[in-house]
């Protein structure tokens, strides 16, 4: 079961990635540097493509029948904290904003609901009996900070921001600044609830061990 979900994860998000970078050569008029360094500027991209990496990673270790490290579940989590930001973000903040049609709803649902999902569903069935440590949140706030400082120096240099809430031009870069605060918060957030569960079925798996 959990090699066949991994698979379908790894193909999905890969699937996804190459059908937006077509869409989106299709329908750029920048130069072809511009656009690669304009896609790869999204983190629903950049965190799709972890995704995908980390899937193929794990079902290629399992056809081997190589051991996995005991490390896995705490890459996983961080994983799929990034995963369901991309996909509470879109659902909350994004969706409302356009109204995608034919291929490119398909690709956006893809990206945003589809691949979240699984990897969340993933998650649950593989948890192992022991806890995660909440110290282990600052480890997991770095991706996402150093892509925010990323996006914003981009951003400054080539007038582009990838996302509206991000968006100086428009917004100032006091909201932006504040809007930033807030997305860090939510990962904070997520990452606690994440590793609370964690901790809640380990409980519950340690309890049916010792009955």
């Amino acid at each position: 079961m959990k090699q066949l979900l991994a698979l379908i994860i790894a193909l999905s998000s890969l699937v996804a990635i190459f059908l937006q970078l077509d869409l989106m050569l299709s329908n750029s008029s920048q130069l072809l540097g511009e656009t690669l360094i304009r896609f790869f500027s999204f983190f629903t991209i950049l965190t799709n493509s972890l995704v995908a990496g980390y899937f193929s990673y794990l079902s290629y270790h399992w056809i081997k029948r190589q051991p996995i490290t005991k490390n896995e579940f705490t890459r996983l989590t961080a994983i799929t904290v990034y995963i369901s930001i991309v996909g509470l973000v879109y659902q909350v903040l994004l969706r409302h904003i356009w109204s995608p049609t034919g291929l490119q709803k398909v690709v956006d649902e893809l990206l945003h609901s589809v691949v979240p999902v699984l990897v969340v569903i993933f998650w649950l069935i593989s948890r192992k009996t022991g806890a995660m440590e909440y110290k282990q949140i600052g480890s997991w706030l770095i991706y996402p900070l150093v892509y925010l400082v990323y996006v914003l120096f981009r951003g400054y240099a080539s007038g582009f921001y990838p996302y509206p809430f991000l968006d100086v031009n428009q917004l100032g870069l006091q909201q932006v600044m504040f809007n930033c605060l807030g997305m860090t918060l939510l990962f904070v957030l997520v990452s606690l609830l994440f590793v609370w569960v964690s901790r809640r079925l380990a409980a519950g798996d340690n309890l049916q061990i010792s009955r």
